[in-house]
């Protein structure tokens, strides 16, 4: 790219380097959008594998300023990571960093001015060094899951864990700087597990690798988490920058029309259960069965993303009858923002999370591994505004349990749901305000912007 090509009008390039995951791609580009919105004369090169940029592709484009290019795959395939997820860990790891220096270096003017880096690609920090580039670790989940993994070592040195983590779920902890409280039930189970410790050991470590960027940037908003952020910024020297939800809320208003929208718009209001389990890795095929009988015996209206297990849900479900609709896809923050859904069944991803949490829906809380745990905490504990449906000690929830708890979840005259959805709809208002023209999030990206600005001028 030259300036013949009408580039010479940008002042300054920005790189963003998302993780190869689609709740991971998604935060960076709505941050670049953002970005792309406030400064049209910032450049954003956003740098994905061969196969993203096939499934972007047919997407609207993110911004005239937003340019993406492209790197070799990590992995032949995306669908291998949930068959092998630390072979794609690890390919990621060590794959990625040498197509990405080489495309880097033959970026034409102007001159990057921050590497906006998704936390999880440690190996970006040395490579921004080796070419003089400042850089912004984008951590992808919650600032309280942030300082979990940051404390975790403090934690086992000075013997505040439970000799049997996995047995002794309701032991909590109250020695965490910024979090008040918390059960040991409500951290990643794999901190305490051997099946993957090179894994926990790389997180851990770019943790504090990020600490050391010269920016560091969370996905989230001060009102959502307000003591573990104001302990960080005791704690950390380096900048850090709430940068909002990150979610796609620039066009929540932009009407589409589909069938499941028209199917959404004639059911009463707040009387559809939503439910979608993540695109990743989701419950066992025998839960799945009891959630699925759980489901059709208690009668609720259901909107049901089943992705690869569509088909088995739609035949099991008794969607046929009209009382429910089973999709692989669709566009999850519209649907949640519609006025006939009146809760969200998640997995507690924290994308899933952040975008519940801004259409002010409650939750029912089923979380699988990693931070979902910790999700789900500040879903039923911090904010009030969910029930757990998933079992502690990680058995089977039966059918009857889920049809039981489903219909009092899906009562609108129930008192203990009365105030949770209360809570939530003043929660969404809070993300709404932080998210809008001139919210606080957009002063913490504004802010951001400034700072690189001026680093960049010297």
């Amino acid at each position: 790219m030259d300036s013949s090509n009408g580039h010479s009008k940008y002042t300054c390039q920005v790189v963003a380097i998302p993780y190869p995951g689609r709740g991971h791609i998604n935060q960076m580009i709505n941050l670049c959008k953002l970005v792309s919105k406030l400064r049209p004369d910032f450049l954003i090169t956003f740098i994905i594998t061969q196969e993203w940029n096939g499934f972007l592709s047919s997407e609207p484009h993110p911004g005239n300023n937003i340019r993406f290019t492209t790197i070799p795959n990590v992995i032949p395939s995306e669908t291998s990571r949930s068959k092998d997820i630390v072979g794609f860990v690890k390919a990621v790891l060590t794959k990625m960093e040498g197509p990405v220096e080489c495309l880097i270096q033959q970026l034409q003017p102007p001159k990057p001015c921050v590497i906006i880096y998704d936390a999880f690609l440690k190996w970006v920090f040395d490579l921004a060094n080796r070419n003089s580039i400042p850089v912004a670790a984008l951590w992808p989940m919650s600032t309280t899951f942030y300082t979990i993994l940051r404390h975790y070592d403090n934690l086992v040195r000075n013997g505040h864990l439970p000799a049997n983590p996995l047995e002794e779920g309701d032991h909590r902890l109250t020695c965490i700087p910024g979090v008040p409280s918390i059960r040991i039930a409500d951290f990643p189970r794999e901190l305490f597990e051997d099946k993957t410790p090179s894994l926990i050991l790389e997180a851990i470590e770019l943790v504090y690798l990020a600490s050391k960027a010269e920016y560091l940037l969370f996905s989230s908003i001060y009102e959502l988490e307000s003591q573990v952020i104001d302990n960080f910024k005791k704690e950390l020297r380096t900048p850090i920058y709430t940068i909002g939800l990150a979610i796609p809320s620039f066009d929540i208003d932009t009407k589409i029309n589909n069938n499941y929208m028209a199917w959404l718009d004639a059911r009463p209001r707040a009387s559809v259960l939503y439910i979608s389990q993540g695109s990743f890795l989701s419950a066992s095929n025998e839960q799945l069965d009891e959630i699925v009988a759980g489901v059709r015996n208690s009668g609720v209206r259901f909107f049901w993303v089943g992705r690869e297990n569509s088909s088995k849900i739609h035949e099991e479900s008794g969607s046929d009858s009209g009382s429910g609709l089973v999709v692989p896809w669709c566009d999850q923050l519209k649907v949640l923002c519609h006025p006939s859904i009146g809760g969200f069944w998640s997995h507690c991803g924290w994308n899933s999370t952040k975008e519940a949490a801004f259409a002010g829906v409650p939750l029912l809380t089923f979380p699988i591994m990693w931070d979902q745990y910790t999700n789900c905490k500040l879903i039923v504990e911090d904010w009030k505004i969910g029930w757990r449906v998933k079992r502690d000690d990680g058995c089977l929830v039966k059918r009857d349990e889920i049809s039981t708890m489903l219909k009092r979840f899906m009562d609108l005259e129930c008192d203990e749901g009365k105030e949770m959805r209360r809570r939530a709809q003043e929660l969404g208002e809070i993300c709404q305000r932080a998210s809008a023209e001139g919210g606080s999030s957009q002063l913490q990206v504004e802010a951001f912007i400034n700072d690189i600005s001026k680093l960049h001028s010297r």
